[in-house]
C-alpha cells in the first residue's frame, strides 16, 4: 500500500468532498469515504492500485495529473464525467481539483456537482417541453383544416371518374390524407386533463412488460427489476401505460434483434424534478444495451418529428415527455454506448416542496 503524506489533515474522511492521493507512479495512496463511494471502491481495494484501472475513460484524469506536475500549481477541470468501472449506475459530474503537495504527490478533491447538473438538466427540458407543446398544437391544427378539404375534394373527383382505373389516384390521395390526419393526431396527443385512479405502480409495468414481449424480437431479453417498496401512484392509468410502452418500444427499436432490456423500478427520497423536490419520486427506468443516443440528438432527442431512425417519426418521446408533464413529471435519460437509460420520474406525494 502506498504511504499517506503527512502532510494531510486528519478530518479528511468527513468530508462530502472526495479526496484522492496520488504518488508519484500514479498509485492511490489515499482516499477518504466520499471518494469511495464516488468510485464505488473500498479503501483496502484502491490503494496502490493505478486510479485509470477504477475510472472508465480516464485519459482527461490522467492529463490532470500530469499538468499539474509540470506546471507546479493547482489545476481545475469543470463538469468532468466520472464513471466508476466497477458500479454500471455510478455515474457522476464532477468539478475536479488537482494540487501538487509533496514532491510528485497529488491531491485529487471532487466536488460532485450531478445533482445540479441534473437539475439544471431537467429545468432545461420542462422549459423546451412547454415551447414544444405549443409550436406543435399551432402547427397540428394548421394543417388539420386543409387536410379534411384535400381529402373531401378527392372523393368527389373519384365520383366523377369515368374509370375504376383512375380511381387508384383517388385512392392514394384519401389514403395518404388518412395518414397525415393520424399523424396529426398523434402530434396533439391525447386529449383532457389525466383521469387520475390510484393504482400500483408495478400493475402498470408488467402490463407494458406482457405487450413488450409480444413485440420484442425472440432474442430480445427483457428482465425485471423491481422495488416492492415502491408505493401506490395516483395517475391517468391509460396514459401512463402509453407514456411507459413508447419508452420501451423504443428500447426494443434501439437493441434491434438482439439485446437485453431491464424495466427497473425505485423510490426516491426527497428527489427533485426540475426545481422542485417532493418527499417521493417513483423512478420507473427503461435500460437497453444498444449503440446509445447519437451525440448530435442529445439535446433535442425529445423534439417532434427528431428521430435518429430512418424508419422512425420522431414522435414517441415528445408524446411520452407530454404525457409525463401532465402528471408533473419527466421522463430524462443517461446514455453510452452499450448503456442507455430513460427515467420516468413521477411525484407520488400530493403536493411538492422547495
Amino acid at each position: 500500500m502506498a504511504a499517506v503524506p503527512g502532510v494531510l489533515p486528519p478530518h479528511l474522511d468527513s468530508l462530502s468532498t472526495a479526496v484522492v492521493v496520488i504518488d508519484r507512479n500514479n498509485l492511490i495512496g489515499y482516499l477518504n469515504a466520499a471518494a469511495q463511494t464516488l468510485l464505488a471502491v473500498g479503501v483496502n481495494q484502491a490503494c496502490g492500485q493505478n486510479l485509470a484501472s477504477f475510472v472508465r475513460e480516464p485519459t482527461t484524469l490522467t492529463l490532470l495529473v500530469a499538468r499539474c506536475r509540470d506546471a507546479g500549481e493547482p489545476i481545475a477541470h469543470r463538469h468532468l464525467k466520472i464513471q466508476s468501472v466497477l458500479r454500471d449506475d455510478s455515474d457522476h459530474t464532477v468539478d475536479c481539483f488537482a494540487t501538487l503537495i509533496e514532491g510528485a504527490t497529488v491531491l485529487l478533491e471532487f466536488a460532485d456537482t450531478t445533482r445540479q447538473q441534473r437539475i439544471n438538466r431537467e429545468t432545461a427540458l420542462l422549459a423546451q417541453l412547454d415551447g414544444n407543446r405549443l409550436m406543435v398544437r399551432q402547427l397540428a391544427h394548421e394543417i388539420k383544416n386543409p387536410l379534411g378539404g384535400l381529402r373531401g375534394a378527392a372523393q368527389l373527383l373519384e365520383r366523377q371518374l369515368p374509370a375504376d382505373n383512375l380511381r387508384e389516384y383517388t385512392d392514394l390521395i384519401i389514403r395518404e390524407a388518412d395518414r397525415l390526419r393520424a399523424l396529426v393526431d398523434n402530434l396533439l396527443g391525447p386529449g383532457g386533463l389525466p383521469r387520475k385512479v390510484e393504482i400500483n405502480p408495478h400493475e402498470l409495468v408488467e402490463h407494458v412488460y406482457r405487450l413488450l414481449v409480444t413485440d420484442a424480437p425472440a432474442a430480445v431479453k427483457i428482465v425485471r427489476d423491481y422495488d416492492p417498496s415502491l408505493p401506490s401512484l395516483y395517475v391517468d392509468r391509460d396514459q401512463i401505460i402509453q407514456t411507459m410502452l413508447n419508452l420501451g418500444r423504443n428500447a426494443i427499436q434501439a437493441v434491434g434483434a438482439e439485446g437485453c432490456i431491464i424495466l427497473r423500478t425505485r423510490a426516491l427520497i426527497g428527489a427533485t424534478i426540475g426545481a422542485r423536490r417532493h418527499r417521493v419520486i417513483a423512478s420507473i427506468e427503461f435500460e437497453d444495451d444498444g449503440p446509445g443516443v447519437p451525440a448530435e440528438y442529445a439535446d433535442k432527442i425529445f423534439y417532434p418529428l427528431v428521430t435518429s431512425r430512418p424508419d422512425g417519426n420522431g414522435l414517441g418521446l415528445a408524446v411520452a415527455q407530454d404525457l409525463a408533464n401532465r402528471h408533473r413529471g419527466l421522463i430524462e435519460f443517461d446514455s453510452r454506448p452499450g448503456r442507455t437509460v430513460f427515467t420516468l420520474l413521477l411525484p407520488l406525494d400530493g403536493e411538492t416542496h422547495g
